[in-house]
């Protein structure tokens, strides 16, 4: 189990965090249950020559565990790598409130503003 007061992480490969902050944008489907988080990293540290191979998926760590999503593209502009997407999809609404709270964690360990409840 995670320590607690551990800082709220992203990571690409696990045991290297992530420094550059995502643009994230949630969906959710109209009865609430279902949804999903896109994180848009530009420029990201992960995408040099001599760490790109490494990416398993993504990892969202806090305090309580790790969530994470093996479904991460790479955006190519001119033949040079310039921006990651992930998409984390939640099924329940147990699932969402976790996101939510490393949301929140993350949003408060990196200097965010965050909106929401």
């Amino acid at each position: 189990m995670a320590q607690a007061n551990k800082a709220a992480a992203i990571q690409f490969t696990r045991g290297i965090d992530e420094p550059i902050i995502p643009d994230i944008r949630l969906t959710r489907s109209n009865d609430g249950r279902t949804g999903r988080a896109l994180f848009v990293f530009e420029q990201p540290e992960i995408m040099a020559p001599e760490t790109w191979a490494s990416i398993t998926g993504m990892l969202m760590i806090d305090e309580e565990g790790e969530i994470s999503t093996r479904e991460v593209n790479a955006r190519f502009v001119n033949g040079q790598p310039s921006a990651l997407e992930a998409i984390y999809v939640w099924k329940s609404e147990e699932d969402f409130e976790r996101f939510m709270r490393f949301a929140k964690r993350y949003a408060n360990c990196h200097g965010m503003g965050y909106s929401g409840n």
